[in-house]
């Protein structure tokens, strides 16, 4: 946006000294005119699209013809574009649209800012055709198995040329020494030379295989159930403290700080498992029943994010680029399926 208003400072200023809108008491030219630019700058780009149209063909029917929408909706935007500047752009007359002061005023700022939405959309079609080469992708076993890898096909269909290097450790990668060119993390790093966008939060909830959770029918303590636990080197996990706090006396049937072990064996029936929705989903699990005396503790459990991280140096390089957006999707959308 910096640079848009750069651009926008470069428009010739008129010199209005003598013009019927010259009035010592009105606000002065160049600081109107500053305001109608901020004003364009912060309309919705499909309302000086619509504008743009209608300054160019004169006519509401024939601006709308044009876009392909109706007559009414060209009429209401230039309506709320007009509030939103707080100035006329057109006379509505029988001949058609007259534009009026306001719309000469904004008429440059409002190429310019096509002029930029163009250039917009022909990077983003450069990014996938330019992008190619390797991307270092740190993630958690979990997340590298059930999510990544077999999204992978889709990647490789999408951007042939661009390959990926997995390291799929519990060990987080420091993009900062560039151990890796993305990652996704379960905790926002800080950082100026980071760049991070949530992906989704997931809750934790008790889940098993369906014939287990239809054997133990709808539990009215957390005790009852036979339990996956995580190890001593887990204890102060929030998932791994909820078990101890709400299952402390029940049977621990498998305790492990391996996650894919307690999906697996959550998967084969062995017991119940404290997992993410959307492991949950993904692995056709469900989610344990419990009687109204457990909501309480339900409404405790944990919640955890996914993070997309990336050096800001290397976010806007078309290969990082394309498997950022990439992935940024894929994970967005495994949270509306859920």
């Amino acid at each position: 946006m910096d640079a848009f208003y750069e651009l926008l400072s470069t428009l010739p200023i008129i010199d209005d000294a003598d013009g019927p809108c010259h009035d010592a008491k009105k606000q002065p030219w160049l600081e109107t005119r500053m305001a109608n630019v901020q004003g364009v700058a912060d309309a919705r780009w499909d309302d000086v699209r619509i504008f743009l149209e209608a300054h160019r063909q004169k006519s509401l029917g024939a601006a709308a013809s044009r876009l392909g929408i109706d007559t009414s909706t060209v009429s209401r935007r230039i309506t709320a574009l007009e509030a939103s500047l707080g100035v006329r752009l057109f006379e509505r007359t029988r001949e058609g649209l007259l534009p009026a002061r306001g719309a000469e005023r904004v008429l440059a700022a409002a190429e310019s800012m096509e002029a930029a939405h163009g250039r917009l959309k022909r990077d983003a079609s450069d990014v996938e055709a330019q992008a190619e080469g390797i991307v270092r992708l740190s993630a958690d076993p979990g997340m590298a198995e059930l999510f990544i890898a077999p999204a992978l096909v889709r990647l490789r269909a999408k951007y042939p040329k661009v390959h990926i290097e997995l390291d799929a450790s519990a060990q987080p990668r420091d993009l900062t020494r560039h151990e890796a060119d993305l990652a996704l993390r379960s905790v926002q790093p800080r950082g100026a030379e980071l760049v991070t966008t949530k992906l989704l939060t997931a809750k934790w909830l008790p889940a098993s295989a369906p014939a287990l959770v239809e054997e133990i029918g709808r539990v009215s303590s957390w005790n009852d159930p036979p339990w996956l636990a995580w190890d001593k080197d887990f204890a102060s996990f929030a998932p791994a403290r909820w078990v101890t706090a709400n299952a402390g006396k029940a049977e621990i049937v498998l305790r492990t700080s391996h996650f894919s072990a307690q999906l697996a064996a959550a998967e084969a029936g062995l017991g119940v498992a404290l997992l993410p929705t959307m492991f949950i989903r993904a692995r056709r699990l469900e989610e344990v029943r419990y009687t109204k005396t457990l909501a309480s503790s339900i409404h405790a459990c944990p919640s955890s994010d996914v993070w997309l991280v990336g050096h800001r140096i290397l976010r806007d390089v078309p290969r990082v680029a394309a498997v950022w957006s990439f992935f940024a999707d894929e994970l967005r959308a495994v949270t509306e399926a859920a």
